[in-house]
């Protein structure tokens, strides 16, 4: 196990690297950023050189990237055209998206497996159509619809929840942002638990066990579940990472200024820095859950091992 875990860790040496190059030119490839900083009027020749050479863009590419990863590697993630470092920037706004996707991790893996247990073990009865149908409707709608709807129905007709939420962004604010965030992932979690349920229902260990005199329960939670659960894990442990960089249109609807709310501010205003910086945490976050998804295999099947 040992020798695995090193082997994955240098294994994303390179993806890492890669990753980050990739980000780099592409946020260097929207626009001019000196532009945005002058507002509405063109900046002067003088005045966009200045700019240019305080912020390191008067460099070729490569070596704005090279001075970049130097900088990367010491915790300094740069600062931002406002002239506040991207690491406090990021002190206030991972936090938050942390709690907000926390919130929905939780909405995704208890309801979404709870749900796909009870279809998968009755399989072709009412409750298993109409749960299917309603995670077809909940796919089908995008998150801006569900999440604007929900917000007019909870916060402003029937005032249950505040509309927006307050800057301290409590566990208890963002439940209904939470569920908003994870509606999608939700209805995926609970369709892939109950087709992987279905299908391991009818393998020959289930059998086995149930010949054997083995309580209900026991088959289905320490045989049956243990297995159908390893690909809803796989799917549950990318989804972290996109949950976190895919809650801009979470975070704008109920005005959270999380890692969304950053990365909406930072494009607007072509403020390199700011993404970079913040994509590159988002890039570590995906490595990272990807690994502990690998690790997890072993502890779910017990006959998978790493050498």
């Amino acid at each position: 196990m040992g020798r695995y875990v090193v082997r994955r860790l240098l294994q994303m040496v390179p993806v890492f690297v890669g990753s980050t190059l990739l980000i780099f030119l592409m946020v260097n490839v929207m626009g001019d950023p000196v532009a945005g900083l002058c507002g509405e009027r063109a900046c002067d020749p003088a005045t966009a050189a200045q700019l240019k050479r305080e912020f390191g863009l008067d460099k070729p590419v490569w070596q704005q990237y090279l001075t970049y990863m130097g900088h990367l590697f010491t915790g300094d993630f740069g600062t931002a055209f406002n002239g506040q470092k991207v690491t406090e920037l990021m002190g206030t706004a991972f936090p938050v998206t942390i709690r907000l996707t926390v919130v929905a991790i939780l909405f995704e893996t208890v309801i979404g497996i709870a749900l796909g247990v009870v279809t998968g073990l009755k399989r072709g009865r009412p409750v298993d159509t109409t749960v299917l149908l309603l995670t077809l409707v909940v796919i089908s709608v995008p998150t801006f619809v569900t999440g604007l709807l929900l917000q007019l129905l909870l916060g402003v007709k029937w005032a249950w929840v505040r509309p927006s939420v307050s800057p301290d962004a409590a566990f208890g604010e963002l439940i209904v942002p939470g569920l908003v965030l994870a509606s999608v992932s939700l209805a995926y979690v609970t369709r892939l638990t109950r087709t992987s349920l279905a299908e391991n229902k009818r393998a020959d260990y289930v059998r086995t066990a149930v010949a054997k005199g083995l309580p209900r329960r026991r088959v289905i939670t320490r045989h049956l579940l243990r297995n159908s659960l390893i690909p809803v894990v796989t799917f549950i442990g990318t989804d972290i990472g996109a949950l976190m960089g895919g809650a801009i249109v979470t975070e704008r609807i109920f005005n959270i200024h999380g890692v969304g709310y950053q990365l909406y501010q930072g494009i607007l205003r072509q403020n390199t820095q700011t993404v970079v910086g913040f994509v590159t945490v988002l890039v570590l976050v995906f490595l990272a859950a990807n690994l502990l998804v690998d690790l997890l295999y072993a502890v779910l099947d017990p006959r998978i091992r790493y050498a």
